[in-house]
């Protein structure tokens, strides 16, 4: 069982990746076997794609964990997005991850997000 500790660190160091721009050290941090639901595609290069998009697009983006419940091997994240003005001009865009950690890395992820303005989502850039 990952413990609300292990699992909060390593939600952290993932975003401690993204937000210094680390992303071959986030690849570390996924199982081989990686799957993204959001971006329908299994190993993590899809989702280092996507990062780099979004910096691309949005070079002052930046992620940082409001919440982070763990049950089981499951942590649910919940996120603020700043760098990106949000869709109706207010509260910054919010990321909602559900992630399954094995052996203390990655190996699932399911996600969503509000307050993106359209097609600034990242399964959206990739897809752009």
């Amino acid at each position: 069982m990952t413990t609300r500790e292990d699992a909060t660190a390593l939600v952290l160091r993932m975003q401690e990746c993204f937000n210094s721009r680390r992303f071959d050290q986030a690849a570390d941090l996924h199982t081989p076997g990686f799957f993204s639901h959001p971006l329908g595609v299994p190993g993590f290069e899809a989702g280092k794609r996507a990062w780099r998009a979004l910096v691309a697009r949005y070079p002052g983006i930046r992620v940082v964990a409001q919440d982070i419940l763990v049950d089981g091997d499951k942590a649910a994240v919940r996120s603020t997005v700043e760098g990106i003005t949000a869709a109706d001009g207010d509260e910054g865009p919010m990321l909602f991850e559900i992630f399954r950690i094995d052996d203390g890395r990655f190996a699932e992820m399911w996600g969503a997000g509000s307050g993106f303005p359209p097609a600034a989502g990242p399964e959206d850039v990739v897809a752009g």
